[in-house]
This record gives structure tokens, sequence and C-alpha cells, in this order.
């Protein structure tokens, strides 16, 4: 479609009618006035003139018409070209006097952007400026502003709906330029103005060059005021206030959201006192331009081909109107650039999905027609192009500019000294021939525009777009096919069973049996459920029971509700009270049967009491562990790649809470490190499927789907993880990999771009974190009082002589939950801990933190190409935190060898990284080098800051210092341990150390605290009987070892050390 060809091939009639004036104010009291309609220098029509009366409504009722065509006023110019309203008063005639005085009141605009909208009739109050020297320019300083009513109609939409929505609309705004060069003088002779231009396709086959040459200079002392209002690209009006587009400003934005050059630290810095101080040139002026359907394309085509938009600007020289036709010719031929440079505007951001937007400040260089073709793939100015006067013949120069279609996407006229010379032919393969006389010859050095980079010039530019170019899928539409991918399941009700299912169905009896006695004394004593009826005497009630039971046993309902009953107590008996023989023994019997009744009594009365009272009285018992705990356990038999004792500590949490999609999501994770990605997959769809909004699976899921070939159950996933949190910089990051490895570059700048943002912004609103960085925990250190560093070695020394029962007393009150709960070991993600994987000297990047994210949820392959991009990172690069992410990808592997050449090029980059040592020492433990692991655990202990991780360095450490037979030091590291994260490990070593010290109280205290945690481990059962046998209790010492074996104790040196201790105590084994 033509820019002009609206509806059908007809030119459409456009009526514009001024209804009247409100607050009109004229010369005198009473005047005569006409209003005047002007579109793009063409007068519509004067209306007839008008008596109008000062504060009174003046009805002009003035229609007129334009053709929208191709010819004259095409859907082009309705977008960027208003339709001016002059109101002109009419002064009496003096004596003598032959022609009529006037004198212009004031100038309205009526903006025709909503007929492009698909708008057949639209009203609008538009604001009277007044005129300069005019009355109503004193009279608007009391606050009523002249104002005209305005009605716009067509016969019919100009566009068809097809048409609307296919079509867009572009608005381009020039603000500012700042730092200028110094040379730029307001007061230099001759006057100078300043012009900025760039190209663009309005449709598929015309191309129009965007002109805004009315830039004004300012000397620098104060920032430009914001919000201020933008500016029609025509030009001066005669009232100022008309030049400024209505309800359109230039609002304040942040640098940290901007897309241009100017948005490191020092840019920020030099451009606050660059829009302060230094000289600048303002526009403001918007320039919109509608594009068809073809334009829209031929535009996102040019963007893909080369992301560069040059925008130029120049100054130019205002002299005085040449004479006759030389002074023409030479200007056509003769006029050179003043001051070219050219500024190179990123607009790929245009193609992100659901992009409408980009703004920036963007830096200025000398224009060079070289680096313009190797930039943008173009090798003319634009500038240049616009200053051509002209054609006189058919002389025609084709842009360089590949058209979106067969056609050239622009013809450019040249007027010359030969009007005659021939077309330029094309050469092999459809291309154009060079030019000779069309080639300019580039001067070496643009002295002046080079200015522009020794001042560090920059001009603020904002292009945007009515609608996306690339259309983003609805957050709606994305729920929708996660719904689709993964149906949501409702929650499972939790059913009773055993035991509590047999009281339940008891109470639910009782209930029936009370609700039919009910029924059956209404019937008989109706009149007593009135509230005057209650008051009854002893002797009535006695006779009414009698007379109810009576009834009852009469009827034959006793003996149904005891047969009601018979089956509930049946289960009760068998299912809770574990009686399933006869008795022998009548007395046995008899307490039985007491014991039964008073239970059976007990729960009648709550079930009465639930029913007749809206209290419920049932208080269910808390569980002993609670899934923080469980989690800590199954991660520490994942240390110990103990995976059968894992499975079982993920499926206790299950059990506890089905509907809990983290207790999914945690067991999915463990399923990726033993390699079962079908069985994580299921765990992360069900944990989708429970919570269609859980980002940590989402993201899984999308991962998996990944690596399964299955791209666009991928691309769902990871857009859909981006819509549920917005904020989330592991979203964003694993967002733009996918893409990168998808081949497509701006979608993935895209999204690492907004996790740039999201990380940024979070760091502004959470400064400074539970991770803060080694350089700032050495600072604390440095910084410390005195009588802080006592209170430290005060509690240090308390842990290592802290004895067993008041550590018990502490870790059963409640002390180390929070600990566990925020321990690294929990595998739900958590804001990011810098300390762990940053080094000392750098931030955190996007790419780290999400390694941090994938490492805890053992993506591995995921995790080695997040740990790519961070190479490529300006910000990143080979650091500490690099090689010691790599290292942990490498241990979870089992790449022992590469593992130790990250480990030790870590710690040249940083030395006294406690993580660093922590890893080392594992990985020696991981080989069996005992003495060296133990010598790493040591100095990661010794350090100010401590590492993101101490449990499994307690464990392993308390463990060497058993082999070692250094027991004090295993007491106290395990004490430690117990303390910060409590554990059936960490009790059974304290354990272990105090019965080697011969502290058997404090051994027995321990080993009984790891047995409530865990009382299917073989070992505490084996030690416990060692500490009865030493104690000279036979009972507890043959119950203990009866355990021991019913569990397969495995650690043979240790059973044969209960052998010989039972031997030589003469009890504690059955068998003798």
């Amino acid at each position: 479609m033509e820019i002009g060809q609206v509806v059908g091939e007809k030119a459409v009639s456009v009526q514009i009618t001024v209804l009247r004036g409100h607050n009109l104010k004229g010369r005198t009291e009473s005047f005569l006035s006409f209003v005047r309609a002007e579109l793009n220098g063409v007068v519509l029509g004067d209306s007839p003139k008008v008596d109008a009366v000062v504060d009174e409504a003046v009805d002009y009722n003035f229609t007129c018409s334009f053709e929208c065509s191709d010819a004259a006023h095409n859907l082009d110019d309705l977008a960027h070209k208003p339709v001016i309203l002059t109101v002109t008063e009419i002064l009496p005639k003096e004596k003598k006097q032959k022609e009529e005085k006037t004198i212009v009141l004031g100038q309205a605009v009526v903006d025709l952007l909503p007929l492009l909208h698909g708008q057949s009739r639209f009203t609008a109050s538009t604001v009277l400026y007044p005129a300069p020297g005019s009355p109503g320019e004193t009279a608007a300083l009391d606050g009523s502003k002249p104002v005209l009513d305005v009605s716009v109609s067509v016969p019919k939409p100009l566009l068809s709906a097809t048409q609307l929505s296919e079509s867009n609309l572009l608005k381009v705004t020039v603000e500012t330029a700042y730092s200028v060069p110094d040379v730029w003088n307001q007061a230099a002779a001759p006057a100078s103005g300043y012009a900025a231009a760039l190209q663009v396709p309005l449709t598929a086959e015309k191309e129009q060059i965007l002109m805004f040459s009315n830039g004004m200079l300012k000397m620098g002392g104060e920032r430009e005021p914001v919000p201020r209002p933008k500016k029609w690209p025509q030009d001066a009006m005669l009232a100022s206030g008309a030049q400024h587009i209505p309800g359109t400003n230039i609002e304040e934005q942040s640098v940290d959201m901007e897309d241009g050059d100017m948005t490191t630290a020092e840019d920020k810095e030099f451009r606050v006192e660059a829009e302060i101080n230094r000289k600048r040139v303002s526009w403001d002026t918007e320039r919109r331009c509608f594009l068809d359907a073809g334009g829209a394309a031929c535009l996102t085509r040019r963007i893909v081909e080369s992301r560069l938009w040059p925008i130029e600007i120049m100054k130019v020289a205002q002299t005085g109107a040449a004479k006759g036709a030389k002074a023409g010719k030479e200007k056509g031929e003769d006029e050179t650039l003043s001051f070219h440079g050219v500024a190179y505007v990123d607009l790929a951001p245009l193609l992100y999905p659901g992009a409408t937007c980009v703004r920036g400040a963007y830096k200025l260089y000398p224009f060079y027609e070289s680096e313009l073709m190797l930039k943008t793939k173009r090798n003319y100015s634009v500038l240049r192009e616009s200053m051509r006067p002209p054609v006189t013949q058919g002389k025609a120069r084709v842009s360089s500019v590949g058209s979106c279609k067969a056609a050239p996407s622009k013809i450019f006229e040249k007027g010359g000294k030969d009007t005659k010379e021939s077309p330029r032919k094309a050469g092999p393969q459809g291309k154009v021939a060079p030019d000779e006389n069309v080639i300019e010859v580039e001067p070496q050095i643009n002295t002046e525009g080079q200015m522009y980079a020794d001042s560090k010039s920059y001009i603020v530019i904002e292009i945007a777009l009515d609608k996306p170019l690339v259309p983003k899928r609805p957050p709606e539409e994305l729920a929708k096919r996660v719904m689709e991918l993964i149906p949501p399941r409702p929650l499972l009700p939790r059913r009773p069973a055993g035991a509590e299912r047999a009281v339940q169905e008891f109470q639910a009896q009782v209930v029936s049996v009370a609700a039919q006695v009910l029924d059956q004394y209404q019937q008989l004593f109706g009149a007593a459920f009135e509230p005057s009826a209650w008051l009854t005497d002893p002797n009535t009630q006695e006779q009414r029971k009698t007379h109810l039971l009576g009834e009852l046993n009469y009827s034959g309902k006793y003996f149904a509700f005891k047969e009601q009953l018979k089956y509930s107590v049946v289960r009760i008996v068998r299912e809770k009270m574990l009686r399933t023989e006869a008795f022998t023994d009548v007395e046995q019997l008899q307490a039985f049967l007491s014991q039964l009744y008073v239970f059976l009594v007990d729960e009648m009365h709550k079930a009465l009491n639930k029913t007749l009272s809206v209290d419920d009285l049932e208080n269910q018992p808390q569980p002993q562990l609670e899934c923080s705990q469980l989690k800590h356990f199954a991660r520490e038999a994942q240390l110990n790649q103990d995976y059968q004792l894992a499975t079982k500590y993920y499926q206790e949490q299950l059990a506890r809470d089905r509907n809990d999609p983290s207790h999914w999501f945690d067991y999915g994770c463990f399923y990726m490190l033993r390699g079962d990605y079908q069985k994580a997959e299921q765990c992360f769809h069900q944990a989708v499927s429970m919570n269609q909004a859980h980002l940590s699976s989402l993201l899984m899921c999308g991962i998996l789907a990944e690596m399964d070939g299955r791209y666009e159950d991928a691309e769902t996933f990871f857009e859909g993880a981006t819509c549920v949190n917005p904020s989330s910089v592991v979203a964003w990051t694993l967002f733009g990999v996918f893409y990168q490895a998808q081949d497509n570059s701006i979608q993935a700048e895209m999204a690492f771009l907004e996790a740039c943002k999201q990380q940024r912004a979070g760091l502004a609103l959470n400064p400074v974190d539970d991770g803060d960085t080694q350089t700032e925990l050495d600072t604390q250190a440095e910084n410390m009082m005195p009588e802080e560093e006592a209170e430290e070695d005060s509690a240090d020394d308390s842990v290592e002589g802290e004895d067993v029962e008041s550590s018990i007393k502490r870790c059963q009150s409640g002390a180390g939950v929070k600990e566990v709960e925020g321990s690294t070991l929990a595998v739900e993600p958590k804001p990011t801990r810098t300390a762990s994987l940053t080094s000392p000297s750098k931030p955190c990047t996007i790419y780290m933190e999400t390694v941090e994210f994938l490492l805890q949820s053992n993506a591995l392959q995921m995790a080695q190409r997040a740990l790519a991009q961070e190479l490529l990172c300006p910000e990143g690069g080979l650091s500490s935190s690099y090689h010691l992410a790599l290292a942990q990808l490498h241990t979870l592997r089992g790449e022992y060898g590469s593992a130790e050449t990250s480990l030790s090029a870590a710690l040249r980059d940083s030395y006294e990284n406690p993580d660093v040592w922590a890893l080392w020492g594992h990985l020696h433990f991981l080989r069996g080098e005992s003495r060296d692991a133990q010598k790493c655990y040591e100095r990661t202990l010794d350090f100010v800051a401590d590492a993101s991780d101490t449990h499994p360095i307690y464990l392993r450490l308390g463990s060497i210092y058993l082999k070692e037979g250094q027991f004090e030091k295993a007491k106290a590291t395990y004490l430690r341990a117990c303390k910060s994260s409590p554990s059936c490990l960490t009790w059974l070593g304290l354990g272990i150390a105090c019965y080697r010290l011969g502290e058997m109280t404090e051994a027995e205290d321990a080993l009984t605290e790891a047995n409530t945690l865990n009382n299917s481990n073989a070992e505490v059962w084996g030690y416990l009987a060692l500490v009865c046998l030493q104690m000279g209790r036979k009972l507890e010492a043959e119950q203990s070892y009866k355990y021991t074996l019913k569990l397969d104790l495995q650690n043979e040196p240790l059973l044969q050390e209960i052998n010989e201790m039972q031997k030589h105590v003469g009890f504690g084994n059955p068998c003798f």
C-alpha cells in the first residue's frame, strides 16, 4: 500500500469543523474575528466574520475539508503535520482607510493522529495560544485559557481493519546534543543553524529523509527542564506555544535503563557535568512517520542487515537568499557541509519481542563515508542528498541501500551542469555499477567533525513505535502453553490411614448415632427444644430419659446403634490397640476392656464437642523432624555418596507434604546428580503441575527440554519463567544462553541486557546482602573493636569447652535451625552469595549468578555453557570466581585432575578465599589424601571469613581427626558442627570422640541425640552397645546389640570391638 493509498483507490475527504471558541480576548470588549484553517502550507478556508464578546462563547460553525490522497495530503502527512487554526481580529476602520487592518489573536493546532488509529470521527478542545503582542498574551495570566472546539470526521475509516493491524507508526525524537564544540558561539556572524537528519523506509519501495533543522544553541549553566514538551517538525509558527505537540513530553529516564553509548560509571559522571555546564544544541522535536505493512517489514529487514542506523548532524550558515540562477547553481554544487558528524544508533533492541522504544545518549563521530559503509552498509550522506537541488530532467541516482523488493528503495534526484548524463547501467548479478560522476572525493581528515570526538559530544535520541516489530507472546498465552505441556493437578487430599482412619470412622459413627437420637428425642418431646422449655426440673428430665431409652429398646434402634458402632470399635481394637489374638488371662482382658472403654468415651466426647461446638479442640501432634532438616540430611547423604539414604530422606520429605513443589524440585535435583534425567524431568513437571509459577522448576524443565531436543517447549518454559518473575536474573540469563545456542543473536542480546538491568536494579535496592564479598569482610575485620574480638574469642572457646548436655539442650530448643534453612545445602534457589563464587575484586556477573544456581541444581551441561559466556563477558574473564566454579563443575563430574588445575589458578588470583581452600580440601579427601585435606580444612577454618558451606568441612575434618586418634580436636570440631547444622552424623562423631576419651555420660547423650535424628543408623546402635557394656547395663546393651545386627552393621572393626567387649564383661550378647 502506498503512503497515500487509503480506502480503495479513491481519495477520502477529511472534514474539519470549528464549532465555537471560549475565552477569546480582543482589543475591545466587542470585536470582529474569523478563523483560518491551514494544512501543510495550504489554506483550507476562512470562516465568516463573527462578532465576539469577551468572556462569552463565539459560535463559528465553520467547516472546511481537504482530500487525503497520494497526490496532495497522504497518510504520512497526517501523521506529522497538524491543522493550524489562526484566529484573527478585524480592527475597526479609521477615516480615509481603504483596507481592513487585522491582528492575529492566536493559533491552535489539531492533531490528526486519531484518524490513523482507525477513528472516523473525533472532537477536541484545543488551546488557542496567543500570538506575540496580542491582547490574549496578557489576559492568559489570569488562568482562563482561550479554547477552540473542533470536530474532525471522515466518511469511513482511512484504514481497514487489516491495514490498521499491519501498519505501524514510527516516532523519531531528536532531543539535545550536549558538549558541542566550544568554537560554536551564539554571537558569531553570520548566524548559524543546526540540523540533524536520518532516512527511514515508509513503504517497501519508498524511503523518506527526516530533517530536523530547528536546532537552537544554548550556553551551559543549568539543566534542561524535565518534563518538557515535544515540538512539531514544522517551521516556527506565529504563536510559540502552538509549536508543542499536545499531550507529549520528554520525561526523565534513568541512565541505567537507556540503550545508548553513555551508560558506564565514567560516562554518567561526565554526563552530569556536561548537561549542566557545557554548551548544547536543543531540538526537542518529534517526527512521526506512517509505515504500511511493507514499510514495517522493510525496516525490520534493514535492522537485521545492519543494526546501526546513522543520524547525521551539521552546522548550517544562515545567509541571505542568493540572487539569480547563479546563486541556485552555487548552492547545488559548491556548498559544503560544515561540522559534519554522525551518531550510530543501535536499533537492534527494536527487534526484541515486545520492544517499542530505543532511547539513549549516542556519541558523535566525524563523518567519513568509508566508516559509514563499514558500519551501516551505506555509501552516501543523507544530509548531502537532502541538499541537492531538484531534478530538472530525467536524471536519477539509486540508493546504495538494498531495497526490500525488486524496486529500488528510493530514487534520489540530482541536478548539475550536465543534465544529459545517462543513468548507470546494472552490472552483473543485478547490482548497479558505480557512477564516477556521483562518487565524491572524501577529504582525508574531517577536521571540523573531529571536534565532536575531542569534545566528547553526544546526542540524546528516542525512536519509538506504536506496535512492536516482533510481537511478544502475552503472559496469558504462555501460561496456557505451559498448562498444555504440564497440565495443573489439583492438590492431593490428605487421606488418613491405619489407626487414624479407624478413630475417625468411630467418631463419624458416634456423630451419626447422636443425630438419630436427637431426632428421636425431638419426635417425643418436641416442645423441649423451645427456649422456654429448657428450665425443667430433674424429675422431668429423668422421666424423659427413661421414656427415650424405653422407646429405643422397644423399636429396636438401640440394637441397631450397637451394630452400627461395632465395626468401628473392632477396627480400633485391631488398628489402634494392636490386639488381634484372644485373651487367655481374665485379668488382662478386664484391664484391656477398661482401657478400651476409657479411650472410646474420650473419643466420643471429642466427636460430640466437634458437633455441638464451633471450637476445634483437636491438636495434631507435630512431627519430630521438619522438612528443612530432612532436606539437610538428604544433602548430607549425597555428600557421603550414600544415595540410598538420600532417596529415603527425599521420599520422607514428599510423604510429609506431596503438595509442596519445592519438595519435588529437591527430588528432581537429586536425580540430576545421579544422571537420571527422565525421572528428574518427571519431578520438575510434578512441581510445575502443582504450582504453574514455580520459577526454579520452570527453568529446569526448559533445560531438560533443550537437552532432549524439544526446543519449542524449552523456549516456552524459559519465556514463561521470565513472565512469572520478570526480575529474575537467572531466568533472563538462561533465556539468553538458550537463544545463543539457537543462533538467535538479537534475542540473546535482549535477554542478557535485561538480566543486567535486573541485576543492577537488585543491587540498587539491596546494596549489601548476606553474601558480602571477601573485601568487605576483611574491612569489617580490620574495623572490629577489641571488645568484639574478645567476644568472638570467648565464643570460640565456649564452643570448644561446651559440654554435650548443654549443646543438646540448645539444639533441642531450636538453635541451629536457621542455619540449616539458610545453608547452601538447601537446593531451593536463594539470593546469590557473592562470597561463594566471586573474586574479592570483581562484582558478581549475571553468568556467575546463574552458574551458582545451575551447580546447586546439578545442571552441569548448562553450567559449562554459562561459564563459557563468563569468559566472553567484559566484566568477567579468567577470574578467581570463574576458576572456582569450573573446579566445582569438574569435581561434580569426578574429573579431579582438571579440578586441581582450576583450583591452582583460583589460588593465584585469590589466595585468601576460604571457598577455594575448602574445595581443595574436598578434592584431597575424595582422593584419599587425608593429611593434605586436613591442612586445607584447618586453613579454611582459620580465615576471618567463613566458607559458604562449613558443614562438610566439619564432618570430614572430624573424621580425619578420629582416624588419627586426635579425639580432643575431633570433639571440638564435631561440637561446632552440632552448633551450626546438627545431624545424625555430627552427633555420632561427637559421641565417638567422647567415648574414646572415656566420657561415657556425654557419649551416651550425644549418641542418644543421633539415634533420635536417625534410628536406622547401625553404627549409632553399635556405639550405644559399647557405652552400655562399659557402664554395666545388661538389658540396654543386649537391645542395642540386637538392633546393630538387625540393621546389618558394615563396620567390621567396630563389630569385632563389640564382641571383644562382650567377652570381657561377660554379657551383652543374647547368644551366650
